[in-house]
């Protein structure tokens, strides 16, 4: 945890000593009264909070806030719904990167029962988010949604975005070796905005690919070897990055 972020609402209660932030606080950073950490307001400026008191049950704590970070760059994320775990990992970790948006697409081959898990239902993605943002020592969380259909997030989409979609049955064209700037044309050598596409675990469906085709979509592939859907996310992120000069 590079950053302890905090709700608006929770800024001028006692945190609670359960609280993992609080452990965090006392048991790994090691603070003490008077000392000082780094804090960040999700989706606000970053700053620095005081560690006012110490007691049984609760810590006080006080902020002074400065500027706010920059907002995330313009990548979108539409996945194939995977098993709850990996969609942990993704949340988790294209958050740490810095995407705008996460949309988790029901999908011809996703299991129906992973929208119904109780990472969706209880409201748990969010603090994955949370926790990706920490770690990236920034308060932006990205918008999320999920259980919508494909054709749906592909509708959403707004113009002037760079389409790409991994696929490894159909695509014979490596990732890395696309120039976005020619998949968009008309716009600067540098997009301003992508949207990646990541289907589930077992690909996606012919109609899929279709509806990815019309929807303005190139396929992309990232070599020989099958990756785990959380590992595809990872390098396929990394490399759009890097071909925006952003890593």
């Amino acid at each position: 945890m590079n950053l302890v972020l905090f709700a608006p609402g929770e800024l001028d209660s006692p945190l609670p000593r359960g609280d993992r932030r609080a452990i965090h606080l006392l048991d790994v950073l090691r603070r003490r009264e008077g000392a000082a950490f780094d804090a960040g307001l999700i989706n606000g400026p970053r700053g620095r909070g005081t560690l006012l008191a110490i007691g049984p049950d609760a810590i006080t704590l006080s902020f002074a806030w400065g500027a706010e970070p920059p907002p995330p760059d313009p990548l979108t994320l539409i996945i194939g719904l995977p098993r709850p775990q990996t969609a942990r990992d993704i949340l988790r970790d294209a958050t740490s990167l810095g995407v705008t948006a996460m949309h988790f697409v029901a999908t011809e081959k996703s299991e129906p029962s992973y929208g119904r898990s109780r990472l969706w239902t209880s409201g748990e993605w969010r603090r994955h988010l949370v926790t990706g943002a920490e770690q990236a020592f920034d308060t932006r969380l990205p918008e999320i949604t999920h259980g919508s259909s494909l054709g749906d997030a592909v509708g959403r989409l707004p113009g002037g975005m760079v389409r790409v979609a991994l696929d490894n049955y159909e695509s014979s064209t490596p990732l890395s070796r696309y120039d976005l700037g020619t998949l968009l044309p008309g716009h600067p050598e540098r997009p301003t905005a992508v949207a990646l596409a990541v289907g589930p675990e077992r690909g996606w469906s012919g109609e899929e690919r279709a509806c990815l085709h019309s929807g303005g979509f190139v396929l992309a592939h990232l070599g020989g070897r099958v990756l785990r859907t959380e590992t595809a996310v990872t390098a396929a992120v990394a490399l759009l990055k890097a071909k925006r000069g952003l890593m």
